[in-house]
């Protein structure tokens, strides 16, 4: 391996190390179910969707206190975060739940769309939400940061728990997203990181699918979960929701090079 890959590797590494210490800090702020907002105001700037938060495997809301400063900063309103049970077992039961959020969300702000992002596994609950439980008419945009989309042999001992059999190549779940998908309205955005650890190999976080209008997003020089916190990676989600127009069915964007954050 080249000098510059494992410095880059051992920056990653140190990186996350931190980003861990500072999550375990906040973990237990994220247990308990956030307050919903209280609807916008009539004067919120029209286009302005609502954001859902989605988390992954074995995490909570905690995850996105970065992103979410970062988003109500630069002018969405309705930011909120979803927490799923940590005695879920199945995927498809986290995606239903979504949805009832979603429908909640849209009643309670009077916008017909909302968007999403999720973190690793959020990412893929969202996907399935989208893809098999008709949220592509509820939702807008799907930002997903390192995601499974083709499943990780990371960790294999961590099979004894149902989540992570999802996220094995070849789970019935990943050959239901892998299905036909045809007419499919979301806008899909996957950000994925060249030193992610988690995600094995590191392109299955890229989504390739002929039904879906995705752009894929390099990122160089962080880890798994650093993707969440790191503010180029923020600004990228920023652009990504607030990108408008339609693309061809099936595009595959990528970006030119790798977006660097080193």
């Amino acid at each position: 391996m080249e000098l510059t890959k494992v410095t880059a590797l051992m920056k990653a590494t140190a990186l996350e190390l931190a980003i861990l210490t500072g999550h375990l800090v906040l973990y237990p702020s994220g247990i308990v179910a956030e307050r919903l907002a209280p609807a916008p105001a009539p004067s919120v700037t029209p286009g302005r969707r609502p954001v859902v938060l989605l988390h992954g495997f074995v995490d909570n809301r905690s995850v996105f206190v970065v992103l979410r400063r970062s988003l109500t900063r630069n002018g969405r309103d309705c930011v909120e975060s979803l927490n799923y049970s940590p005695l879920t077992c199945d995927l498809r039961a986290a995606a239903e739940l979504l949805g009832r959020r979603v429908d909640e969300i849209r009643a309670r702000t009077g916008h017909a769309e909302v968007d999403i992002v999720g973190h690793s596994l959020g990412g893929l609950i969202a996907r399935y939400y989208v893809q098999r439980l008709g949220g592509d008419s509820r939702v807008r945009t799907l930002v997903m940061l390192g995601t499974p989309h083709s499943g990780t042999s990371v960790a294999p001992l961590a099979d004894a728990h149902p989540l992570v059999r999802q996220m094995r190549p070849g789970s019935e779940v990943l050959r239901e997203l892998a299905g036909p998908s045809p007419g499919c309205r979301t806008r899909f955005v996957s950000f994925w990181s060249d030193l992610d650890q988690i995600m094995v190999p590191v392109e299955t976080a890229r989504l390739d699918h002929p039904d879906l209008l995705v752009h894929n997003v390099r990122v160089s020089g962080v880890g798994h979960l650093a993707l969440p916190v790191h503010p180029t990676v923020a600004a990228g989600v920023r652009d990504a929701l607030d990108a408008g127009g339609p693309e061809a069915p099936g595009a595959r964007e990528e970006e030119p090079g790798a977006t660097s954050v080193a």
